[in-house]
């Protein structure tokens, strides 16, 4: 009975590395790409960490009693992990979400019984923003837990202790290369930071989405990278503050149709179907990859989630 696990939590994190050798052998790629997929958190994305890490925090410091509510501002995949975490700890929850989060992550965040306030996509250019909208939760929400992931130290700590960790133990303390986008800034700091601390030569790469992939006021809803944050060339207020402006050795921008053109190149090739974000993280290391610098380095890249959670979006839908 020693294999029975007893809690959601327990099975959170120890996501598997898998080198990607059909994709590495059809490019002529000199060194090895190495994916961490972690669609195999129990609710299908990395932020399932995060969503423990917070509410445990909560838990331990005594802010949070059965019932009680449990809000933040999400892209999706941190609201879908908190709902996935309070289910299962006897809390509510309620999203404020942009209101161009695909239809898939909308579902299942109201599978698991959360409450979502869209918010209009063109908020989002204000430079102040995050300070806004986190206003609004607190205002709105006074006797609720915010769990603040893009401010929260908890959330980039987590990764500290957990995906970094597994890397490091995982690849044996071969890792040369470590890439990630920034949603919160929150897996590229902790993980990195890690990582890092053990290896100082250790690089550092960020995946960001190039101009074409940014919404505007002439045009705030493009084709965008779901869940990938623009931080190069970006004002100190825009940036999460959970992100660490210091950890990236390089940055390396894309477009959307390159982010999803790689995720249908890792499921053809390789049997992966990963969603747009792990599609952009996959391009940057196929960039690294070619570099004749980097020929026999491993580069480990985090896929985030899942392309289950974006088949509704009319892009996907006519590929």
């Amino acid at each position: 009975m020693t294999k029975i696990y007893q809690s959601f939590s327990e099975l959170i994190g120890n996501t598997p590395l898998l080198e990607l050798h059909n994709y590495r052998r059809s490019r002529a790629l000199g060194a090895r790409i190495v994916a961490k997929i972690e669609y195999f958190n129990p609710a299908g994305s990395v932020k399932d960490r995060i969503a423990w890490g917070l509410v445990r925090q909560a838990e331990d410091e005594g802010r949070l009693r059965q019932g009680d509510l449990i809000v933040d501002v999400t892209s999706g995949n941190t609201g879908i992990g908190l709902a996935a975490v309070a289910a299962s700890r006897g809390y509510r929850t309620k999203f404020y979400l942009s209101d161009n989060i695909s239809r898939d992550k909308v579902k299942l965040l109201r599978h698991f019984g959360a409450e979502i306030v869209t918010v209009q996509n063109e908020f989002f250019l204000d430079p102040e923003a995050l300070d806004k909208i986190s206003a609004r939760i607190r205002e709105e929400n006074p006797t609720a837990f915010f769990t603040d992931q893009l401010s929260n130290p908890a959330n980039p700590q987590t990764h500290f202790e957990t995906t970094g960790p597994e890397i490091w133990r995982d690849t044996d303390g071969a890792v040369d290369i470590f890439v990630a986008g920034v949603g919160t800034g929150g897996t590229i700091s902790g993980a990195g930071r890690f990582l890092k601390s053990q290896k100082a030569d250790l690089k550092v790469v960020i995946a960001e989405p190039a101009a074409e992939s940014l919404p505007t006021e002439d045009d705030p809803y493009p084709d965008e990278i779901d869940g990938v944050h623009k931080v190069s060339e970006v004002s100190p207020e825009q940036l999460p503050r959970n992100f660490d402006t210091t950890i990236a050795d390089e940055i390396i921008a894309l477009s959307t149709a390159d982010a999803r053109a790689t995720a249908h190149a890792l499921a053809a090739e390789e049997g992966i179907f990963a969603g747009t974000s792990s599609g952009a993280v996959l391009w940057a290391a196929t960039q690294l990859a070619a570099r004749p610098e980097n020929a026999g380095k491993v580069i480990v890249a985090i896929l985030p989630d899942t392309g289950e959670r974006y088949l509704s979006t009319s892009t996907e839908q006519t590929q």
